[in-house]
């Protein structure tokens, strides 16, 4: 089944982490210090699963269906070596919360930018409505640019890895959120934290599921 739109993301194997976090997503969770239930704070994340985006969502370019989208991101997880990181810490993005890697700044942007240069023939060209939807009137310069050349202003030198857990929240909330998090996800925390595969996505009316799971064998 052909989906609308496509993404190439990190997410963990089986195992205790992927369990949390899926258990958390779920908004059925019930942790102690929360200021509402965690369905109400989980919404965008929700929608596209528990990840780190690599290649953002994208429509597919004309002519390039999924079996060319499935081999090309399969050929690239082969040339490609997996990333290892100290491990992972829980983190306030400007108002939402996040897991983000320790120690693999250098070879995290360089393989973020390797996926990024290795599935960009897979992507249409962004619309004047899709471009819109990034306002870029709040991007820096180099951000707009790298929109128009790469479709996401977020990847090269801009590039930031993380696993988001949260909606933006209130000011008031982000501390009793993050201490909440900090006790449920500590225990399973990897280390280190490594990325061994590229995820490939689809998205369908109820939202993003993994198609097919790449290991890194470069």
């Amino acid at each position: 089944m052909e989906m609308k739109r496509y993404a190439v993301y990190f997410a963990p194997r089986p195992g205790e982490f992927a369990d949390r976090a899926a258990g958390w997503l779920s908004g059925g969770v019930a942790l102690p210090g929360l200021p509402r239930p965690a369905a109400e704070i989980t919404g965008d994340p929700r929608r596209y699963g528990f990840h780190g985006t690599l290649r953002a969502p994208f429509r597919p370019a004309e002519g390039m269906d999924q079996r060319r989208i499935e081999g090309t991101v399969g050929d690239l997880a082969r040339r490609l070596a997996p990333v290892s990181c100290e491990g992972l810490r829980l983190e306030n993005l400007h108002g939402f919360l996040a897991l983000t890697p320790v120690g693999c700044e250098a070879a995290m942007l360089e393989f973020g930018a390797m996926v990024v240069e290795g599935t960009d023939t897979l992507r249409a060209p962004l619309t004047e409505a899709e471009i819109a939807r990034r306002r870029p009137e709040r991007l820096t310069s180099r951000q707009r640019a790298l929109l128009q050349v790469w479709g996401y202003p977020h990847v090269m030198e801009e590039f930031r890895f993380h696993l988001t857990l949260t909606d933006r929240l209130p000011e008031a909330e982000v501390a009793p959120v993050m201490a909440a998090l900090d006790r449920y996800f500590t225990p399973v925390l990897p280390r280190p934290f490594l990325i061994e595969d590229l995820c490939l996505f689809g998205e369908d009316d109820a939202g993003f599921h993994l198609l097919h799971r790449y290991a890194l064998t470069g």
